[in-house]
């Protein structure tokens, strides 16, 4: 007889949904992505999936509450290899606690960066609206008309993801205009702005969330705009001739996570329908069938009622307690 917990259902379902939303193939090759870990123990009422950008602390008090069954943590708690695992750090503690009290995590990070639809595309939509034809268009929908590209070049049909962005504007603007869209989209009352020698009109907007300067470095765009880049990189960009605007690591990634969370209740919610040609990842007990994240991509029947059921009262969190660690004071 099967002992299959409902956590294990949603969760392996959720990393199903977590592999359409942001195929893990898209990630960086110096990236941790996926399932960092995973609980042995049942929590038979859990129905939670919590988002977040960071496991901090107080993350982990709402993980910890009776309903939660995974964390999706967009920056991988486990980066670098561990020699060891005990509770002398508050991250290490953190996961082990979670893991006793049978929550897994799971990260998605830079395939999330990447993928169309994903954090560089939401930053790109708070400055363009991407349309071709200005015909019977405001001015206000004209000034904002242009494209986005990937840093390498254009976007075909049939690419999944790409590094970074490009803004296109159609027309040149003000930095002050690019600014206040970027603090508006972003729900940020500042950032920082840094000014090449000479001030002038803009047009190709280059965007990395989280920590660009790498992947900015020497992209031909007249403003650079990102969560962080070092002191130096700034310098380098400005005597360039180049805008930089810099909005703190995490607020250029905590934006999307109420995009990613109604794409996952969407795909969690069709995946429940009746009419759902999804296949069963199978009713698997603790001893000896497959892990996680292999059954996640185990193709079998049609999903089950009992599966259906779980996935039908699955609810989709935000984090409330989830922040940018730095206060403007």
């Amino acid at each position: 007889m099967s002992t299959m917990s409902t956590a294990s259902i949603l969760a392996r379902y959720t990393l199903r949904a977590m592999e359409k939303i942001a195929p893990l193939r898209l990630a960086e090759k110096w990236d941790n992505v996926g399932l960092l870990l995973e609980s042995p123990v049942a929590r038979p009422e859990a129905n939670r999936v919590l988002l977040t950008i960071d496991l901090t602390p107080s993350v982990l008090e709402e993980a910890l509450h009776p309903s939660t069954a995974l964390v999706i943590s967009y920056h991988p708690p486990i980066f670098k290899p561990l020699s060891s695992f005990t509770l002398a750090t508050s991250l290490q503690a953190s996961l082990l606690k979670l893991a006793a009290a049978g929550v897994s995590v799971y990260s998605p990070h830079t395939a999330l960066d990447s993928v169309r639809g994903g954090v560089n595309d939401f930053l790109a939509s708070g400055l363009v609206d991407i349309e071709a034809s200005t015909v019977g268009k405001t001015v206000h929908d004209i000034e904002r008309a242009g494209e986005v590209k990937f840093l390498s070049g254009t976007i075909k049909e049939e690419d999944e993801g790409g590094l970074g962005r490009l803004v296109v504007l159609h027309r040149e603007t003000a930095i002050e205009v690019v600014v206040e869209r970027i603090k508006d989209h972003l729900g940020l009352s500042c950032v920082d702005l840094a000014r090449p020698l000479v001030p002038r009109q803009v047009r190709t907007i280059a965007i990395c969330a989280g920590s660009g300067g790498s992947v900015l470095a020497g992209v031909n765009a007249d403003v650079y705009f990102t969560g962080e880049m070092a002191h130096h990189e700034v310098l380098a960009a400005i005597s360039a001739g180049r805008y930089v605007i810099l909005c703190g690591h995490t607020n250029t990634e905590r934006g999307y996570l109420p995009v990613l969370a109604s794409k996952l209740r969407a795909v969690l919610a069709e995946y429940a329908r009746p009419t759902s040609t999804a296949m069963s990842l199978g009713d698997h007990d603790g001893d000896g069938g497959p892990n996680m994240q292999q059954n996640s991509e185990v193709q079998g029947l049609s999903l089950m009622e009992k599966e259906r059921r779980v996935l039908s009262c699955a609810e989709v969190y935000v984090s409330q307690t989830d922040r940018h660690p730095l206060d403007r004071v």
